[in-house]
Parts: C-alpha cells; sequence; structure tokens
C-alpha cells in the first residue's frame, strides 16, 4: 500500500525500482526511519518555509525548514534508527529547492531532483529526487523519493 502522502493533496512517490541497502563503510546499516509528530515538534525547526523527502513506504524522512530570501542556515532533521538528528545547509529556504546538502555530525545528507516535471499539483507538488545519506565511514544510503517545498 503506498504511504500517506505529506499533507492532503500531495500525491506519493513513484515507486523506487530497487530496495535501499546500506553500501561502504563498517558494514553496519544505515536505517533511516519516519520523522512523527513528537519529532519534528521536539525539533523545533525555525524558519518561514519548509521542505520534505519522502519515499514511498516513508514520510517524512528528511524534514528541514529555512526563511526565505536569508543567508541564514536551513535546518533539518532525519531520524537514524531511533535518533533525530539535526543537519544544516547554507542559504535558508530558497538553496533547498533545487536540491541541497545538509552537513550535520558524522553525515551528509544530500537531496538531488531527478526530474524537472513536478509530480501531481497544487501549491507545492513533489519534485522526484534522491535522498543520499553519506557517513563519515564512507557507508552510503541511496533513497529514491519526492522533495516537496512551500507551505
Amino acid at each position: 500500500a503506498p504511504a500517506a502522502p505529506i499533507a492532503p493533496g500531495v500525491p506519493a512517490a513513484p515507486a523506487s525500482p530497487d530496495p535501499a541497502a546500506t553500501v561502504g563503510g563498517d558494514g553496519s546499516a544505515i536505517t533511516l526511519n519516519p520523522l512523527s509528530s513528537a519529532d519534528l515538534q521536539s525539533a523545533a525547526l525555525q524558519g518561514e518555509l519548509g521542505c520534505s523527502f519522502s519515499t514511498p513506504t516513508a514520510s517524512p524522512l528528511l524534514v528541514a525548514m529555512g526563511v526565505v530570501a536569508s543567508k541564514e542556515p536551513a535546518q533539518g532533521v532525519v531520524k537514524v534508527m531511533d535518533s533525530v538528528e539535526r543537519v544544516t545547509a547554507p542559504g535558508g529556504f530558497d538553496a533547498m529547492l533545487k536540491g541541497v546538502a545538509f552537513v550535520g555530525q558524522g553525515k551528509t545528507v544530500t537531496i538531488a531532483l531527478t526530474g524537472a516535471a513536478p509530480v501531481g499539483g497544487g501549491e507545492s507538488p513533489g519534485y522526484p529526487a534522491t535522498l543520499t545519506y553519506d557517513r563519515a565511514d564512507g557507508a552510503k544510503l541511496v533513497l529514491t523519493g519526492l522533495w516537496t517545498c512551500g507551505p
């Protein structure tokens, strides 16, 4: 069954052709879990507008907020196993729209758009994208899903 969309009116992401697997590093898996409402509330991300990354089976895996037309960094969170971890990216909200690289302690999380056309309609349609989680030990996890930005 498809995952619930991030917000009403946002369609589920297209299915990923291959299951995600951790490659490299010390051999331990990178497991990203969906962020709950409680996770997001306790993170208290600052910003006017936000972006999120979701897959057909997990929604959302990364949430970030930023200020429009600002040089202040965007703030985000990912949930690795049961730990909610903060990440930041330079340039505020505007810098996140077409893909972005977030950094945090021992990790880089990169969002790369893989399609120019949005999936679905509405005020904030999602764009096909990949999320690449690079751990400091060289391990990497790549997921396919949707990058959705807006109010």
